[in-house]
């Protein structure tokens, strides 16, 4: 059985191989009309390979994200557009079911883990409410982008803890009580403090409506997680086939909402695309980097110190780029959340993956961690 997975798995490095080659080759004929479905071939491929690997196997989905990317820069109409219907129009109720799922997985024990850690939790929220909005708007302005363009890297700045962020503390031995606590207070307190900090940072970039925001947080987050966790009182345990659907959904949700933005911003992330890349990277990283020395110079142990650092890091792309379709710019301010969002994941499984084969100072024995109730899928 072993003999047959290895092949198995053999098989789709060599497909992958296959792929990429032809699609080098492809390129330099200038027969560029198949070369988004062998780039997708080629990502696919390589996720289910990834899945023989206990360190790739976390970045299979994200490279499977990689895949439907590539194909939508390639071929744009298929993701606008069925028939009179505009593929953004599912944005907003797709983040929302993302959003319910992440209450179904909460319950009151969740918020009672306030009162245990406040220190760590008012810390952990501080850091990211002032590091990445301001490495957000020192990023923008850097680079000189188009207003709208500087005010999408903004946005994703001002937006509340990642979910994925709870999945990478986990892997990483770190608190993962700090961080489901920290991602749902500051997801809580997003409909104020988001608003806020765009209008205060991204005011000069493009016209903010603090109300109008305030609304839209309110409906895409906070409405869906209080009924997921009237959900998780109510029905949870009683639909086995709901439970396991949930994380799929979310799962593929992303990966919609992820493909029509790149389809709707193509045009725009051409002739931007390598610097907003550059962009991004510096203010994810800057984000691991500061919010773990913030921990660190207020003498947090070390497994507190990861924890902020990917708290901080890690943002609710999903949020922003639903935002940045009610502010009517998709095409412009939703290209750095879709850009943030699997790069989050990528650098994040990489750091998680390093701290995982470093126990921390104060774990002088390993203990076996027991696997958490979270949603693993529902990454943003």
């Amino acid at each position: 059985m072993e003999t047959a997975k290895r092949s198995l798995y053999s098989f789709f490095y060599a497909a992958a191989a296959v792929f990429l080659l032809a699609y080098l080759g492809l390129t330099i004929a200038g027969l560029l009309q198949f070369c988004g479905w062998l780039l997708l071939a080629f990502f696919v491929s390589l996720a289910l390979a990834f899945r023989s690997n206990q360190l790739l196997r976390g970045l299979s989905y994200t490279v499977i994200i990689l895949g439907v990317v590539s194909l939508a820069m390639y071929h744009p109409q298929y993701f606008k557009t069925i028939g009179d219907f505009k593929l953004s129009a599912l944005i907003v109720p797709l983040l929302q079911i993302i959003m319910f799922g992440m209450g179904t997985e909460l319950s009151l024990k969740d918020f009672a883990q306030v009162l245990r850690m406040p220190k760590g939790i008012l810390v952990g929220i501080v850091c990211h409410y002032t590091i990445m909005p301001l490495v957000g708007f020192a990023v923008a302005s850097l680079f000189n982008f188009p207003s709208e363009i500087a005010a999408g890297i903004i946005l994703v700045g001002c937006c509340p803890s990642g979910l994925a962020s709870n999945v990478m503390c986990y892997l990483a031995r770190a608190n993962l009580a700090l961080s489901v606590s920290v991602t749902t207070i500051s997801t809580l307190l997003a409909p104020f403090l988001t608003p806020t900090l765009m209008r205060l940072l991204g005011g000069s970039f493009v016209e903010v409506h603090f109300l109008d925001m305030m609304w839209d947080i309110t409906k895409i987050v906070i409405i869906p997680i209080v009924g997921g966790l009237g959900f998780h009182y109510l029905v949870r345990g009683k639909f086995a086939w709901l439970d396991k659907a949930m994380p799929l959904l979310s799962m593929v949700g992303i990966a919609l909402i992820l493909v029509v933005i790149t389809a709707a911003g193509r045009d725009n992330l051409l002739k931007v695309g390598v610097l907003l890349v550059i962009a991004t990277f510096i203010h994810n990283v800057a984000g691991f980097f500061l919010g773990y020395w913030s921990g660190r110079l207020l003498k947090f142990s070390e497994k507190d110190c990861r924890t902020i650092a990917l708290e901080v890091g890690m943002q609710n792309s999903g949020l922003a780029s639903g935002l940045a379709l009610t502010m009517g710019k998709l095409a412009t301010a939703g290209l750095a959340p879709a850009i943030f969002g699997p790069m989050m994941n990528v650098t994040g499984s990489f750091l998680s993956s390093w701290w995982h084969n470093r126990l921390p100072q104060e774990d002088a024995v390993p203990v076996k961690e027991e696997k958490p109730e979270i949603n693993v899928a529902a990454v943003s």
